[in-house]
């Protein structure tokens, strides 16, 4: 992830190398028993990555001068989850997908039943992080809010089922509110929420931000899985360190399918600036989300 901006680039790495160093002390060894399944859990979720979703964690939480302790463990539940819906995702049963990031997915490299394994452990290692990790100061109420807003953007009203409906809507086409609300749930959940999440790593918070940031979560969310749909057209696999066209190939309903190339471009920078706009009642140190908003829709061009 590159940027001419120094400040944005400086965010970016240190936040990279923390959540890179909080995944790794979060997840079991591979010399713990059983180590095939940890091997697995390790290789999905330290193989790469952009790791978008930790940098909206701390992009918010740093906005409202929350604990950088407790913004680790949020960034870290929050990646797991990621982690374990690309290693179902990519299952023979989903999407069928050998290549994520660049490298074979998990269950091209375990195993079918070893991948299921792995994300069913990483889905619950999010969980076990939020109420057990060194989060400062952090009361026990708002770990069990936490639990609560990460389970629901997780789960059957959230992420999994947006995938359901995704799954369900193959050769079908959507309309483009039927489209984006499928996208709400499959994509968008988890986004938003991790930008809530940093929210409620800060101490001290009016309702007014936090409302300026959900929103900014909300658009975020949608610009990035419109960028996504554009870049299966035009990206190369070698860039997008996955299967370039694959949504084509599977005949999913897509933005650029439903709109054109040009049309779902301008949906997504439409997006971008309501999520922009939305920052509006914050200060400077909000500055690293308004980037984080530029790059979203920008990578891959």
């Amino acid at each position: 992830m590159t940027s001419k901006n120094p400040d944005f680039t400086r965010f970016v790495t240190t936040c990279q190398q923390r959540i890179e160093a909080a995944l790794d002390a979060a997840l079991p060894t591979t010399h713990t028993y059983p180590a095939l399944l940890h091997e697995a859990m390790r290789y999905a979720t330290l193989n790469g990555g952009k790791r978008v979703r930790p940098l909206l964690v701390y992009g918010a939480g740093q906005a409202l001068g929350a604990d950088e302790t407790a913004l680790d463990a949020a960034a870290c539940a929050v990646e797991c989850i990621h982690a374990y819906s690309l290693v179902h995702d990519d299952l023979p049963a989903m999407d069928d997908d050998a290549l994520r990031r660049g490298k074979p997915s998990c269950h091209a490299a375990f195993g079918e039943a070893q991948a299921i394994l792995a994300g069913d452990a990483l889905q619950t290692l999010a969980f076990h992080i939020l109420a057990h990790a060194d989060m400062g100061a952090l009361l026990a109420e708002r770990r069990l809010e936490m639990v609560e807003l990460l389970a629901g953007a997780s789960g059957s009203r959230g992420m999994v089922g947006g995938q359901s409906v995704d799954l369900a809507a193959v050769g079908r086409e959507l309309t483009l509110p039927e489209l984006e609300n499928m996208h709400i749930h499959k994509t968008g959940a988890l986004i938003r929420t991790s930008v809530l999440l940093g929210v409620l790593c800060s101490t001290e918070y009016s309702d007014a931000e936090r409302k300026a940031l959900d929103h900014y979560g909300k658009y975020i969310g949608l610009a990035f899985q419109v960028q996504d749909d554009i870049l299966d057209v035009v990206g190369e696999t070698s860039e997008l360190g996955k299967q370039a066209g694959a949504d084509l190939a599977l005949n999913k309903p897509t933005y650029p399918a439903l709109l054109g190339l040009h049309g779902a471009r301008e949906r997504a920078r439409e997006l971008q600036q309501s999520a922009l706009a939305s920052l509006e009642v914050l200060d400077r140190r909000a500055d690293p989300l308004r980037q984080l908003a530029e790059y979203i829709i920008d990578r891959g061009t």
